[in-house]
C-alpha cells in the first residue's frame, strides 16, 4: 500500500479503494489509509479510523485555523455512514477530509457471474466552520463520483472557510485563551469544587489569561493516565478546536505523565495549578530575593518534567560537559538543572541567615505578621496603618516579598507610646504547592519568628469561611508554631449584612474593619496593643 500514488486531482480513485476493500474483506478487519497533499500513503494500519488515530503531535501540521493535511481512507464492515467516533476522531486529527467505505464481505457479482468489486457504499465527511455544525457528511455516492471530487480546489476552500470562522476568535498578542478543566472527586462538595473552579478562573485572569470556556467531570477518581475519561479528553480536544484556546488548564496537580498524555491526545500545552501559580509569581517577583525563590520553585517543578519535551531532549550529545558519548541530552539537562537547584538552595539558605540577622537587630520592638488568604488586603491593610507605600491591587499574590513598618499604637500625650513593628507576608492559597512552601521558607519564617500573628480575612469574599480554614490548615503545617492570632475581618463595607451578622455570631473575638475606608481602625489598634502584650507575657 506504501507503493501507491494518486494524482493530486482526486480525493481516491476506484482502483485503491477496491483493493483497500478485498484486504478488509479477506482480513475481515477494517483498514485505514492516510494519504498526504501530494497523494502518497504515509500510514497504513488494521482497524477502524478511531483505533489508527494519529495523535496531534505526530501530526504534519496542527491548528484551529487549518487542516493536518493528510486526508484518511477507511473500511467499514457494516452498510452504516460513518459514526458518531469516526467523526469524532476526524474532527480530532482535523484531517482534509474522512472517505467511508463500506464493504461487502463476498464482493458483488454481475449477472452471469464475476466479482465486480467490494465497496458496497461509499461516503465523505468533512469539516465545517460552523460553531454548531462541527461536519458534515454527504449521501451515499458511488466510486465515480468520489474520483471526480478535486482534493487541491476541495482543503483549499476548505481551509479558507474555517480560517474566516476563526477570525473572530483570534488570541490577542500576548494573552493566552484558556480552558479550564475541573474534574470533581469522591469526598470533595459541589460547593468547594465550584469555589476551586472560580479560583483556578481567577488566576488564570491574574497570570494575564483570558478563559474561553468551563468544562467539568464528576469521577469517583481521577484516571490515573489522563485525569478524565477518554470521552472527557476527546471532548476537551474539540472544544478547544471550537473555540481556538492555545491552552488547557487543570483543577488540579497533574502528573508529569499525566501532562504528557494530554498534551499527545490534546495537541496543545496543559498545565495544571501549580504551573498557573507560578507563573503569577514570576511575574510578581521584583526584588533580587522574590526572583531568587520564584526560579528555585520553578525549577524544582520543572526538574520531574523533562521527561518527553520531544526530541530536542533525547539527542545525543558529547564532549565537554557531558558523561560521555552516550548520555542524551536529557540527562545533561536535569544534571544542570539538579546543580542551579543547589545553588539557589544554598543562597536561599543564606537569605535566610541575613533575615535572621535583620530580625535580631529588631527585637527590642515586638513584632506582629499580617498573614490570611491571597487578596485579602493585607498589603492595603498596612499601607493605611503605616503611610507605607507597599503595591497594593485587587489582583491575587500581589505582594511577594516581607515588607516591616513601624506602628504606633497609641499616642496619647504624657504617656510612652506603644510601637510594633508589622510585616506583610505573601499571601496562602488553599493546597499550597509544595515547591512554594520550599522555596519560600525564608519568607514563611517571617510568621513563625513574629511575636503575634494578625489573620486578615476578605469577608466580602462568598468562600471567606473555606479560606479561614485553609490559611489555619497552612498555620499549623508550620516546622515552629506561630504565636497568639487576631482574626480581622476586612472589607466589611463589601459584604452583605447577613454576611456580616453571621462572622460576628460565628467569630465574636474578632475585629469588623476596612482598611480601604478606615473603618474600625482604632479598635484594631487597641486590639493589636493587647494582643502584642499578651504574646509578651506567655
Amino acid at each position: 500500500m506504501y507503493k501507491v500514488r494518486l494524482s493530486l486531482d482526486c480525493l481516491a480513485t476506484p482502483e485503491l479503494a477496491e483493493r483497500l476493500a478485498a484486504i478488509s474483506a479477506d482480513l475481515e478487519q477494517p483498514v485505514t489509509v492516510y494519504l498526504d497533499r501530494r497523494g502518497h500513503v504515509t500510514r497504513v494500519g488494521v482497524g477502524n479510523v478511531r483505533q489508527t488515530r494519529i495523535p496531534p503531535v505526530e501530526l504534519p501540521r496542527y491548528g484551529a485555523g487549518r487542516l493536518c493535511g493528510l486526508r484518511c481512507l477507511t473500511t467499514s464492515l457494516s452498510p452504516e455512514p460513518p459514526d458518531e467516533g469516526a467523526l469524532t476522531t476526524m474532527a480530532l486529527q482535523r484531517l482534509d477530509a474522512l472517505i467511508w467505505l463500506c464493504v461487502t464481505r463476498q464482493g458483488k457479482t454481475r449477472r452471469g457471474g464475476g466479482a465486480t468489486g467490494y465497496v458496497a457504499q461509499t461516503y465523505l465527511a468533512h469539516l465545517l466552520a460552523h460553531p454548531e455544525q462541527r461536519w458534515t457528511v454527504s449521501p451515499e455516492l458511488d466510486l465515480e463520483a468520489l474520483a471526480q471530487q478535486p482534493c487541491v480546489e476541495f482543503v483549499e476552500a476548505l481551509e479558507e472557510e474555517l480560517q474566516r470562522g476563526l477570525s473572530s476568535q483570534a488570541v490577542a498578542e500576548g494573552r493566552d485563551r484558556v480552558l479550564l478543566v475541573g474534574v470533581k472527586t469522591q469526598g470533595i462538595s459541589d460547593r468547594r469544587f465550584q469555589e476551586g473552579l472560580l479560583e483556578l478562573q481567577r488566576l488564570v485572569e491574574t497570570a494575564g489569561g483570558e478563559v474561553a470556556s468551563i468544562l467539568q467531570q464528576k469521577r469517583l477518581r481521577p484516571h490515573p493516565q489522563t485525569v478524565v475519561g477518554e470521552g472527557k479528553v476527546a471532548e476537551v480536544a474539540l472544544a478547544a478546536q471550537t473555540l481556538g484556546v492555545n491552552l488547557v488548564a487543570f483543577d488540579r496537580d497533574l502528573s508529569p505523565a499525566q501532562a504528557r498524555n494530554l498534551e499527545r491526545e490534546i495537541g496543545l500545552r496543559v498545565v495544571d495549578r501549580t504551573e498557573v501559580i507560578l507563573d503569577i509569581f514570576a511575574q510578581r517577583a521584583q526584588s533580587g530575593a522574590g526572583k531568587l525563590q520564584v526560579e528555585l520553585a520553578q525549577l524544582e517543578y520543572k526538574l520531574p518534567r523533562l521527561t518527553g519535551q520531544g526530541q530536542a531532549l533525547s539527542r545525543l550529545g558529547g564532549g565537554i560537559g557531558t558523561r560521555g558519548p552516550g548520555e542524551t541530552k536529557l540527562e545533561t539537562e536535569r544534571r544542570a538543572i539538579q546543580r542551579r537547584i543547589t545553588r539557589l538552595q544554598r543562597q536561599v539558605t543564606e537569605l535566610q541567615a541575613h533575615r535572621s540577622r535583620l530580625r535580631q537587630h529588631r527585637q527590642t520592638l515586638p513584632s506582629i505578621a499580617i498573614v490570611g488568604y491571597t487578596n485579602a488586603g493585607k498589603s492595603t491593610l498596612l499601607n493605611t496603618l503605616t503611610q507605607a507605600e507597599v503595591y497594593a491591587a485587587d489582583q491575587l499574590f500581589a505582594t511577594l516579598d516581607p515588607t516591616t513598618r513601624r506602628l504606633v499604637l497609641n499616642a496619647n500625650p504624657g504617656s510612652e507610646p506603644d510601637v510594633v513593628l508589622l510585616t506583610d507576608t505573601v499571601g496562602f492559597i488553599h493546597e499550597l504547592p509544595p515547591p512554594l512552601v520550599d522555596a519560600f521558607r525564608a519568607t514563611l519564617e517571617e510568621v513563625t519568628e513574629a511575636d503575634a500573628l494578625l489573620h486578615l480575612v476578605d469577608l466580602s469574599h462568598p468562600a471567606w469561611y473555606a479560606q479561614i480554614q485553609s490559611v489555619m490548615s497552612i498555620l499549623r503545617e508550620m516546622p515552629v508554631t506561630p504565636g497568639p492570632i487576631l482574626l480581622a475581618f476586612n472589607k466589611i463595607d463589601a459584604a452583605t449584612s447577613e454576611t456580616l451578622a453571621i462572622a460576628q455570631a460565628e467569630y465574636p473575638q474578632a475585629v469588623f474593619l476596612s482598611a480601604s475606608r478606615g473603618l474600625g481602625l482604632e479598635t484594631l489598634r487597641q486590639r493589636l496593643g493587647q494582643l502584642v502584650h499578651y504574646a509578651r507575657a506567655t
